[in-house]
């Protein structure tokens, strides 16, 4: 029998693919403190999804514009003297709403919006793993290409643009991404759950990492351990599998914390001479 007839292999094929993707990502999230930018740039592929459907073509495309445009707008508003927070709250509030009043109106066309609000990794086929695989590469590639000057606008937008580098330039890189990753995702662990993909794995990794290497490299490990430990616990304890493979990373975030603390209390008490 193929190794891919079997439903926990696909599901664990898919995770680890958005792991890849969502893990690395999730470190400029995190550095940029961009944490309402992904959850705003999900909640607008809901929509994609909508329209996709109602123009009969794949679902997979409508997300990726539908969340490359929501990201563009948040890009460039941000720098018009709105809000942030307030910004990103409005749209991400009303893609969603938009998104679930727009499915409402498909005539004919049989939508489960459970599979895409919390995700359906259980049901993914080759060709999702293949869409899944494909969008991480390109992402992995992206920050691979743009790594070192992704990090100098991150971290020091003046030496970057004392370097030559155009921070608005790789504000756009990420951008595309985000919104390439919110694409594959979203079969997976649905939009409510992509957020906490990106941002879960890169907040455990910070607690013990101490150049953003070593964090974008630790983060892709915990996110490819908490997808397989929670799709295996799913399998036992009977739950939804998106919602288990965020709480088991919720978990491993809280005891994380905690040895850190523990860690820095240690060394407190104990300075090196």
């Amino acid at each position: 029998m193929n190794m891919l007839d079997d439903f926990m292999v696909r599901a664990a094929l898919a995770g680890i693919g958005v792991a890849l993707a969502a893990a690395p990502l999730g470190c400029f999230v995190v550095w940029r403190r961009m944490a309402y930018f992904g959850d705003a740039t999900a909640h607008a592929s809901i929509l994609g999804v909508a329209l996709a459907l109602t123009f009969d073509v794949w679902i997979f495309g409508g997300v990726l514009v539908t969340a490359l445009l929501m990201a563009s707008t948040i890009s460039v508003l941000s720098g018009r003297g709105y809000a942030m927070d307030t910004m990103l709250g409005v749209l991400a509030h009303s893609a969603l709403a938009f998104g679930l009043v727009a499915v409402s109106f498909l005539q004919g066309v049989r939508v489960d919006l459970m599979a895409y609000l919390f995700g359906d990794i259980l049901a993914v086929s080759r060709m999702d793993i293949a869409v899944v695989w494909s969008g991480a590469l390109l992402v992995l590639v992206l920050l691979w290409w743009r790594w070192s000057s992704l990090l100098t606008a991150t971290l020091n937008p003046e030496l970057a643009r004392a370097s030559g580098i155009a921070p608005q330039r790789e504000q756009l890189i990420l951008t595309l991404a985000l919104a390439i990753v919110v694409a594959v995702a979203i079969k997976v662990v649905g939009v409510l759950l992509i957020a906490a993909m990106l941002l879960i794995p890169a907040a455990t990794a910070r607690n013990f990492s101490s150049t953003p290497e070593r964090m974008a490299v630790l983060a892709t490990l915990i996110g490819m351990v908490t997808v397989i430990a929670g799709i295996a616990g799913s399998f036992h304890l009977d739950t939804p599998t998106g919602p288990t493979i965020v709480s088991v990373g919720t978990l491993c975030f809280v005891a994380a914390s905690l040895l850190a603390l523990a860690l820095g209390s240690l060394r407190r008490k104990n300075p090196q001479r």
